[in-house]
């Protein structure tokens, strides 16, 4: 794992797909509408599909997913138990790497990002 905080790592990826839509803005288009049209709320509401892709980040151990998909899950309404219970439906599929990344990255996004959220 990086030294990069989640914060970093989120305002990096947020930041880079709008650097990168300059000279690519086709392609980014295109991967903000699947963006925009998978996580509408249809037949699985936003926050499930939140806590499903943060079970896949940890499983892909994507960090830049992790944090993404952490601040996304709390903006959608998840909370830690929530989030913790779904990377540990990751880890009994991906094993030691996927706890891995739920005992560190995981916890350390929602340290993070878990207080702009409390009212």
């Amino acid at each position: 794992m990086s030294n990069t905080t989640p914060r970093e790592m989120f305002n990096a990826f947020t930041g880079g797909l709008k650097n990168l839509a300059k000279t690519n803005g086709d392609q980014i288009r295109g991967f903000m509408n699947l963006l925009n049209v998978c996580y509408k709320p249809g037949a699985v509401d936003v926050k499930t599909k939140e806590l499903i892709s943060v079970a896949i980040a940890v499983y892909s151990r994507c960090e830049y997913c992790i944090a993404f998909h952490v601040h996304k899950a709390l903006e959608a309404g998840a909370n830690r138990e929530e989030m913790v219970e779904a990377a540990m439906v990751a880890v009994a599929f991906g094993g030691g790497p996927s706890m891995a990344y739920s005992v560190s990255l995981l916890i350390d996004s929602i340290n993070e990002f878990e207080p702009d959220f409390i009212k």
